[in-house]
Formats: structure tokens, sequence, C-alpha cells
């Protein structure tokens, strides 16, 4: 076998071997030629060249989302680094485990005018869980960092750092491994619940308004036992969002459909005393105000790693899967007499009589879009959904259990979703579909100058002109300004990307040509596929808000 001539870059490469790290997202570069001689020659390895930084580490963060165990992304010294940032910090939130390896210049030729440096040690301070900054030669300290940052990167569920110097000769290589992978450290990986859980079973069995939020959740999460306990007593209401991948027709999933047409009244006695939340961040920013501005008396999340005070009224975090919360809890409990979830319910059927009545009514627009394409979605595929308007449109409709559905929420940027999806789609190995806007789309279009894009890969494009979401938030005006600092307005499509990069191209503009597109689109897994939807700039957001108002 092929080894480089670095002892360092031997270790690191080793180490990661041994922890189980078997996939290497790679952007060429010469200081980090000693890891990618190594990554590539070693057979434990499967490794992807992508060129662009900031595209690599949003396809390595896809791939994570779906093995569940870390991917890592190698890159050379400088301003390279610095693109990894954005899915970093996104890792960061979303808790997904990720490890940045930089090869850098040795610390004497930092800031001394030398090219191509910078000062890459704990340059992700603010968002890394751990940082290994390496010396030049083999050390069992440097052993130890590596082996830390990785262990930290598997149990914490977020993103490290592992920073390398390295000194020319870069291209040497030899036969001969220089290095011993002596594992010397270990985190452990056990969440037990340490509360006595009868005082806060005694404050459930005593209460008639108990609200479940469910934010971004791995699929299968969570057994249908606990999920079936909650839908059936009466004093709980389980709201749910897209990204939950929860499903149970008692669950509220349409959560701004419900509360949007909310009377003050209404929202009084639909406060309620305890509220309990798990899964990620939260999408509906209508759902946040409700909460905090009519606060529970209790809030309790669980999570095994971290709790965010997103109401205000944080109470109680338990360090636990919810799986392991419910086994031990719903023992303790009882159901309470209470109509708080049959009105809930009733809502929800009045709810969805006035959204197919609007829905029948309305003109081919970015709603209409989302009507049609959501139950085309073949079955058990993934759904990837690019953030601003894409996701929240993709909230207000139902979507087929059998999918599993993924958003970039942890920053809720739109600088990698493309990237993100199609690193997905590596990492599932499953038919997957990516809902983009046309900024979104623009904004990551080097996403696509990628060799493993699967064949069965899917892109819908919605393209209305411009930044959509911000004519839905109010106070917009329709002035040049707007248009152009913050619609960001353009003529720009994706025929020219998707010939340049060989996808198939379709379009719609209408409803006829969009379920023909549909099933052209879903017929096809010969070649990756772009269907590009065109709406109308100026109607899009006037059909979404008038939604709202025919509501009751």
């Amino acid at each position: 076998m092929t080894y480089p001539k670095i002892p360092l870059a031997q270790s690191i490469i080793e180490l990661l071997r041994a922890k189980g790290i078997t996939n290497i997202v790679i952007s060429p570069g010469s200081r980090n030629a000693p890891l990618t001689i190594g990554f590539v020659n070693n057979p434990n390895f499967t490794c992807y060249s992508i060129a662009d930084e900031r595209s690599a580490a949003f396809f390595a963060l896809g791939m994570a989302q779906q093995i569940n165990k870390p991917v890592a992304v190698v890159c050379t010294s400088g301003s390279a680094l610095l693109n990894y940032y954005p899915a970093f910090a996104e890792a960061f939130y979303s808790q997904i485990p990720f490890i940045v390896i930089s090869a850098d210049r040795p610390q004497s030729k930092i800031d001394i005018g030398d090219g191509q440096t910078i000062r890459q040690e704990n340059v992700f301070a603010n968002h890394s869980l751990y940082n290994a900054n390496l010396t030049e030669n083999t050390s069992e300290e440097n052993d130890l960092l590596i082996q830390e940052a990785i262990d930290t990167a598997f149990v914490k569920r977020g993103p490290v750092h592992i920073n390398a110097p390295f000194e020319e000769p870069l291209y040497e290589t030899t036969s001969e491994l220089l290095v011993t992978a002596k594992i010397i450290s270990s985190i452990s990986k056990e969440f037990t619940i340490a509360e006595n859980l009868s005082e806060f079973a005694t404050i459930w069995n005593t209460t008639k308004k108990k609200l479940i939020l469910v934010g971004v959740n791995e699929p299968n999460a969570v057994e249908q036992q606990f999920l079936d306990t909650l839908a059936n007593d009466p004093s709980v209401v389980v709201m749910i969002e897209t990204t939950s991948n929860l499903h149970h027709p008692k669950f509220i999933n349409t959560i701004d459909t419900i509360i949007t047409p909310f009377t003050n009244e209404d929202f009084l006695y639909f406060q309620p005393e305890i509220l309990v939340t798990f899964g990620g961040m939260i999408v509906s920013k209508r759902i946040k105000a409700f909460l905090r501005k009519y606060q529970p008396n209790h809030h309790w999340h669980m999570d095994s790693l971290r709790a965010y005070d997103t109401f205000g009224c944080l109470t109680k975090h338990f360090k636990v899967t919810p799986n392991l919360f419910f086994q031990s809890f719903f023992p303790l409990t009882q159901k309470v007499e209470s109509n708080y979830n049959q009105k809930l319910q009733n809502i929800k059927a009045l709810r969805q009589q006035k959204s197919l009545e609007y829905l029948a009514k309305i003109p081919f627009t970015d709603f209409k879009v989302f009507e049609k394409v959501l139950p085309a979605l073949p079955k058990n595929s993934q759904l990837q959904i690019s953030n601003s308007s894409p996701i929240r449109y993709a909230q207000l409709f139902d979507i087929e259990k059998s999918i599993e559905v993924f958003s970039n929420r942890g920053t809720s940027g739109i600088d990698g979703s493309t990237s993100t999806a199609i690193g997905a789609a590596v990492g599932s190995q499953k038919p997957n579909v990516f809902i983009a806007g046309d900024i979104g789309f623009l904004y990551d279009s080097n996403a696509l100058w990628n060799n493993y894009i699967p064949k069965d890969f899917k892109i819908i494009l919605i393209n209305n002109g411009g930044g959509g979401i911000f004519r839905i938030l109010p106070g917009h005006d329709e002035t040049p300004v707007f248009t152009t600092f913050f619609e960001t307005s353009h003529c720009l499509t994706g025929e020219h990307l998707a010939k340049m990069y060989g996808f198939n191209y379709l379009t719609a503009s209408t409803e006829t040509t969009l379920e023909n597109s549909l099933n052209v689109l879903f017929s096809n897994n010969e070649k990756p596929t772009l269907l590009e939807v065109f709406t109308p700039t100026l109607e899009n957001d006037k059909v979404l808000l008038q939604y709202f108002k025919e509501l009751v």
C-alpha cells in the first residue's frame, strides 16, 4: 500500500480508520496532499473529490445526516478552510457529526507574509465542540487530540476541527507504515434518567391542557406505542412539523393553518399548562410567537445533549432520548378528562375543509405547485426541502408517511441546501427529491459540480423571479430598493446549468404542464433531472396571505 511519507498524516489517517470513519470528502489542494495521498490509496475509505469547499462541506453534511456517523472533509491551507464554516455551523445547531481536517503550514510560517496562510487554529471556536491543534511531529499528545476530536463528533453529535501543519515536501510517498493506531481515548455514550419522575407525573396527572411540540426528528426515532399513548389522551394535543417525521391521524401537522386565524380568546383557551418539546429547530414563527406570549407553567424538553430556551420558559431539560423518557414516564401517568384535544380536532376538520375550498379556486401560483407536487412524490422516497419559502409552504400540507423529510433547519440558511440534498442522496441510497426556490438554487449552483449525483436524483425548482419569502413578510413596498436589495429580482433560469452539468431539463408554467412534467420526472430514473416550475412573481404572496383569511 502507498502511504504519505509524513508521519503526522499517517497518524491522522490510521486513527480515523481505527475509529470507523469511512467517508472522506476532499477538496483538491497542495498542502493537504499528504492526507489526500493517504486516504485515496487506502481501501478502508471511500473518497469524494469536490472542488468548492463550501459545497463539499454541505455534501459531507448531507451524507452524515443519513449515515448517522461522522464524515470527514479535508482541505488545503488558507481561505479554503473558511468556506467550511456555513456547514460547520449547520452541523453544530442540527447536531450532525462532522469532522473538518485542515492542512496548515507550520506555525513559524504564519503571519510572516507567506502565501496561502491564515490563523487556522481555533478558527471555528464559537461553534466547534472540539479543536485539535496538532504539532508537526507525531506524538502521544497529538494522537490523543485526534482521538478526542473523533470521539466528540460521535458522542456529542456535532462538528470538530483537526488542524494539521505539514512542511514540504508534501508529495513524497512510502510503502512503509511508520505509525501504529493506538486507541488511547474513548468517550462513553450512555444516557439514563437521573431524576425521580414521580413529581413530574403528579403535575402531568393533574393538568388538563398539555401540548407536545415536535421539531426536526430522524425517521423512526420514536416508538409508535408512545405516539399512540399521546394521541389517545384527551388532555394532550400533539403538534408536529413536516421535518418531525412523525405521523398519526390525531396529530396536528399543519400548525400555521390551525393557529393563524386564532382570536385572542382562542389563544387564551389553547394556552397549555405543560409544554413538552423534543426534536430540533421549529420552523413555524407563529407557534413560537404564540408560546412566547402565552407561556405555559412548565416547559420540559427532551434531548440527550442540549436544550434551547426557545420560548423563554424552559423549566426542565431531560437529558435522554424521547423513547427512554416515555418508557419510564408513561407507567406513572394516567389519562385526564379534558376537551383540549377534541376542540383542536374540531378546528382541524374545519381548517381542512376550508383549505380544500380555497385551493380549488386559486390560480397557478407557488401554493398550487405544492398542492400538486407533494402528493405526486414517490412512496418510500426522501424529500429534501430548501429554506425560506419552500419549507414554509410544505408545512401547509400532508406528506405521505413513507416519505422521509429533511431540511437544513439548524441555521435555516439557503447556502448549501442543494449540496446537502445531493450528499444525502449518496448517503441514503434512496430515491431523493429536492424542492428548491430559485434564489437558494442559484446561490448553491456549484452543488451540481459533482461527479457523484445519483441517476434518480431529482430537483423541483420553483422559479418565481426572486426571493418570494420577502413578499410574504409584512411591510414590503413595490420599489426598486425592495426588488433589488430584498427580493433580488432576476430573469435567470436553470436551463443552461442543467445542460452544463448533464441533467435532463423539464419545465412547467400551468397546472396541466406541471402534472405532465411530474409524470415524466418520476417515470425516468436514467439521468438526474431538473424540473423548473415558473410561477407569477406578483401573485404568490397575495394568494398565500388570502388563504389564512379564508380559513375561519
